[in-house]
């Protein structure tokens, strides 16, 4: 059983025998780092819940048979091409109540959640499940995970809850513990590749560099794949940190004039450069660890023979630190200007 996943079968599997034993649990949580595949596991899932040939194979919300009786060869597999399973996908069922961050707010507020609550409490329109998809649920106020709680513990019949999130740690230990933590990891790159060949049919040269571009997450290696601006601006943040490197302090200033005013895509542009500075890190410790960033794998060697060891793992610190203050809302501005000066002089980069 795959769900047509790449990877995580185990999770798969566990979940389709609580389906097909009857032994579902009210609330589930999906955690692991951006772009695992949690909320493409949790689609599938709430697919498996309602899909007709799902139910043909004897889950049925009431316990015991589903009303159609007998085995099924689809039990705990959804079709994928039903009318349910297709809204499904695209987040449009009637009974399918999908819940994260409003596009101009980086919270999920309690309000939210109390209309959830509500539609929660109505009878389903048409499938045997009513599911709640509480998308990144760690960016949830504390009101609003708080507004939670009682339905964790008492959640109206026919019902399933299931939130993401990174990590379980993040969240309020009364949520978490009520919930049955699915943990997702980073999956061999090889077996994303293969995925990516297999199932979405990619050149395996593309398959190959996407696979350690998203460091083993599925999930990311797709988005890279149908969003090509994403991919070349990837490329772009690259380029800009190579030609930073000899630069002087007057063009390492006026760069960080650029980049300091939306924070939200300076916090994507420091994710890449610590890619990088991790291969630099890698290659200048001799590790024979994958490289993430495949298609720069001259730059990253000419860089980790100017460096010394201790200089790769400093800058990385210096990054993820940038990282840590823009998430605690620091003075974007000054502090990207700090890091222009933290970063090292490589004289040679290519």
């Amino acid at each position: 059983m795959t769900w047509n996943m790449i990877g995580h079968k185990w999770a798969v599997d566990l979940l389709g025998r609580h389906i097909t034993q009857n032994t579902l649990r009210h609330a589930y949580l999906f955690t692991g780092p951006k772009g695992v595949g949690r909320r493409t596991l949790a689609l599938r899932f709430i697919q498996a819940l309602n899909c007709p040939a799902t139910l043909a194979g004897g889950a049925h919300p009431q316990g015991g048979a589903h009303p159609q009786g007998g085995a099924h060869p689809q039990g705990g597999v959804p079709c994928r091409t039903c009318h349910t399973c297709l809204r499904i996908e695209r987040m449009q069922h009637p009974d399918l109540l999908v819940v994260q961050s409003e596009e101009d707010s980086s919270s999920l507020k309690v309000d939210q959640v109390r209309e959830l609550l509500h539609k929660l409490s109505l009878s389903a329109y048409e499938a045997p499940y009513k599911a709640a998809l509480l998308l990144d649920f760690e960016e949830a106020t504390t009101g609003a995970a708080n507004a939670l709680l009682k339905t964790l513990e008492e959640p109206p019949p026919q019902v399933i809850l299931v939130l993401t999130a990174e990590s379980s740690d993040i969240l309020l230990e009364t949520i978490a513990s009520r919930c049955e933590e699915i943990r997702l990891r980073p999956i061999p790159l090889d077996a994303v590749q293969e995925g990516l060949e297999r199932q979405w049919k990619l050149p395996p040269q593309e398959a190959r560099l996407l696979a350690h571009i998203s460091g083993g997450r599925p999930g990311y290696a797709l988005y890279l794949r149908e969003h090509p601006p994403a991919l070349t601006q990837r490329g772009e943040w690259l380029d800009d940190l190579l030609r930073l490197l000899p630069a002087s302090r007057v063009e390492r200033f006026a760069y960080a004039e650029e980049i300091y005013k939306d924070t939200e895509v300076f916090q994507s542009l420091l994710q890449v450069w610590v890619s990088f500075w991790r291969d630099v890190m890698l290659q200048a410790a001799g590790s024979e660890t994958p490289l993430t960033n495949l298609d720069r794998q001259s730059e990253i060697g000419t860089i980790a023979g100017e460096v010394d060891l201790s200089t790769a793992k400093g800058t990385i610190s210096r990054l993820e630190k940038t990282q840590y203050l823009l998430s605690r809302s620091a003075n974007s501005r000054l502090t990207a200007e700090v890091l222009m000066l933290d970063l090292p002089q490589v004289k040679r980069v290519a």
